[in-house]
């Protein structure tokens, strides 16, 4: 989660509409309990004005409790947030564009020249094979690259 809660949609929506959830609902109660307390201390409260008042002050409060908790949530999402540990930003080099970029040879693959060796050679015998016929031990091996042998 790379995103910061300050650009989060859903961070901000939860905040606005918790925000005025808790503003409603103290609305409803305080215009409520305002109403009853004037009636019922003037004498003239009718049975709508007290009945449905407390009903109403009871939707009232369970949209303030509603609000309160939005708002709740948003304070714990914020305290969760600073929690976690931002990641490391990546250190990334600048580009030299002037710079001609070094070119290195592509690797030489050689491959063993085939045989070439006709099918109609003899086969010779080693015991009849003398010693002078046979290759010196001693000779060190061409260092010549194969391509010039």
């Amino acid at each position: 989660m790379n995103k910061s809660l300050i650009r989060s949609m859903g961070f901000w929506l939860l905040l606005v509409v918790s925000l005025a959830t808790t503003a409603v609902g103290a609305w409803l109660i305080s215009g409520q309990i305002g109403t009853m307390t004037t009636t019922l201390l003037d004498g003239t409260a009718t049975g709508v004005e007290v009945y449905v008042g407390q009903s109403l002050v009871v939707v009232g409060a369970g949209v303030l409790a509603a609000g309160i908790v939005g708002i709740l949530l948003t304070l714990a999402l914020v305290a969760a947030r600073s929690l976690v540990p931002a990641p490391a930003p990546a250190v990334v080099e600048a580009i030299d564009w002037t710079v001609e970029a070094e070119e290195t040879p592509a690797p030489v693959t050689t491959t063993p020249p085939a045989d070439t060796t006709p099918a109609t050679e003899e086969v010779v015998d080693e015991a009849e094979v003398t010693r002078e016929d046979a290759p010196a031990t001693d000779a060190k091996p061409d260092s010549s690259p194969s391509i010039t042998r």
